[in-house]
C-alpha cells in the first residue's frame, strides 16, 4: 500500500474510532451496532459478511469483544498501525472521562448522577442495534441450519447456558450439518477452549506493576460481560487482596456501565483508586493488551477459515450463534430501557428514522441525551 493511502487510512480510522468512543454508550451491542453503521452502510470497507467473520472470530477470543472488533477493521484497513490506531483510538475517549471521573470519586466518594443521560440514550441505541441484527442477519443465517443455531442460541442463554459453549456448540453443529455428505465418521469439534483460573496473588500491597499484571490476566483470560468481569474483579481485588471494598467495586463497574466506549475502562477507575494516576494508565494497558496481540495473531488467518469447507463451516455456525446472543442480550437492553410511554415513543421514532432514513447514530445518540436532558426538569415522566 502506498505511503500516502495508509495515513489517508490511518487518520479515517482515527476520525471514525475517536468518535465512536466516544458515542458509543449502550455495551458490546451497541458498539458494534454502530460500527457496522460506520464501516459498512456509510463507508462501505467491508461487506456485512467480511464484518460477521471478524465478529464470530472475535466472540472466540479472551477480552472485550467490541473493542478487539475495532481492532479487527483497524488491521484489515491499514495493517498494524491500522490495528494500533483504531484499537487506541477507541479506547481513549473512555478512559479519559473515566480516569476524571475516578479523581472526582477519589474526592467526593461518590458517583456523578447521570442517570437522565442514559434515560434519553438507551432508547436510541433499542433502535441502532435493531437494524445492525437485520442487516448483519441477511449475511449470517445462509441457509436452514443456521437459521436453527441462531434461535436455539437465542432460547439457549436465557437459560443461562455460558456463551462460549453457545458458540462452540452452534459452530461445530453447523459445520457437521452442512458437511454431512462428506462426513465419513463421527466428528469432533476442531477448537478446544480451556478456562484457566486466575492465580492467586501474592502481592500484598498495590502498586502501578501489581495492577498491571493483574488486568494483564484477567484480559487474558476473560470471556463474558461487565458482569462476568465483575465476578473476576470481586475475587481479585476484594477476597483476594482486600485492595477495595465491594461498594468501591460496584461504583466502578457502574462508572464503566455509564460512559461511553467499552465497559472494560473499569481498569481505569480501579487502577486510579489504588495506585493513582500511574495505576490508570497500567490498568487500562494490562486489561486492553491481550486484545491487541491476539487480534494481530489471528486475524491473517481469517482468510484460511473461509477457503476450508469445514472451517468456513464452522464459522457459519459461530457467526449465526453470535447473531443470537445479540438478539438475547437486546431482549435484555429493551427490558431495562423502555421503561414508561417517553421511552417507549423514543425507540420507535428512532427506528423508523434508522430503519427508513441514513441518519448518522452520533446525531441519534445526541438526540436522546437531549430528550433526556428535558425529561430531568419537566413533568414529562
Amino acid at each position: 500500500m502506498p505511503p500516502a493511502e495508509q495515513n489517508h487510512r490511518l487518520k479515517e480510522l482515527a476520525s471514525v474510532f475517536l468518535k465512536l468512543g466516544t458515542i458509543a454508550f449502550g455495551g458490546p451491542a451497541a458498539h458494534i451496532a454502530m460500527m457496522n453503521d460506520e464501516v459498512v452502510q456509510r463507508r462501505q470497507w467491508f461487506s456485512n459478511e467480511k464484518l460477521m467473520d471478524l465478529l464470530g472470530i472475535t466472540n472466540l477470543l479472551p477480552g472485550p469483544n467490541s473493542t478487539e472488533l475495532a481492532i479487527h477493521i483497524g488491521y484489515e484497513r491499514a495493517g498494524w498501525r491500522g490495528l494500533l490506531v483504531a484499537g487506541s483510538c477507541f479506547i481513549l475517549p473512555a478512559m479519559l472521562i473515566v480516569w476524571a471521573l475516578a479523581a472526582l470519586y477519589v474526592r467526593s466518594q461518590a458517583i456523578p448522577q447521570f442517570e437522565w443521560l442514559l434515560y434519553g440514550i438507551k432508547p436510541v441505541i433499542i433502535a441502532i442495534v435493531l437494524q445492525a441484527l437485520w442487516k448483519l442477519g441477511k449475511s449470517a443465517i445462509k441457509d436452514y441450519w443456521t437459521a436453527i443455531a441462531a434461535a436455539a442460541v437465542i432460547a439457549l442463554y436465557f437459560f443461562g447456558i455460558n456463551e462460549l459453549l453457545l458458540l462452540l456448540l452452534a459452530g461445530g453443529l453447523v459445520m457437521l450439518a452442512q458437511q454431512a455428505r462428506r462426513l465419513a465418521a463421527a466428528g469432533m469439534l476442531p477448537l478446544t477452549i480451556a478456562t484457566v483460573a486466575p492465580a492467586p496473588t501474592s502481592t500484598t500491597e498495590a502498586n502501578w506493576l501489581s495492577v498491571f499484571l493483574i488486568f494483564l490476566k484477567i484480559g487474558s483470560v476473560l470471556y463474558g460481560s461487565g458482569y462476568v468481569l465483575l465476578a473476576f474483579l470481586q475475587r481479585e481485588l476484594v477476597d483476594r487482596n482486600a485492595w477495595l471494598t465491594s461498594q468501591q467495586l460496584l461504583d466502578a463497574i457502574a462508572i464503566g456501565q455509564l460512559t461511553p466506549g467499552p465497559v472494560f475502562t473499569t481498569a481505569t477507575f480501579i487502577g486510579y483508586l489504588l495506585a493513582g494516576n500511574a495505576g490508570a494508565i497500567a490498568g487500562t494497558i494490562g486489561i486492553f493488551l491481550p486484545a491487541f496481540l491476539l487480534v494481530g495473531i489471528v486475524n491473517p488467518w481469517v482468510p484460511r477459515l473461509r477457503r476450508s469447507r469445514w472451517l468456513s463451516s464452522f464459522l457459519n455456525g459461530v457467526n449465526a450463534a453470535s447473531l443470537g446472543l445479540m438478539a438475547a442480550v437486546t431482549f435484555e437492553l429493551g427490558r431495562a430501557a423502555l421503561v414508561d410511554w417517553l421511552t417507549a415513543i423514543v425507540a420507535i421514532v428512532s427506528a423508523i428514522v434508522v430503519f427508513r432514513l441514513r441518519v448518522n447514530s452520533a446525531w441519534l445518540v445526541l438526540a436522546g441525551a437531549i430528550v433526556g436532558f428535558v425529561a430531568q426538569f419537566t413533568s414529562l415522566v
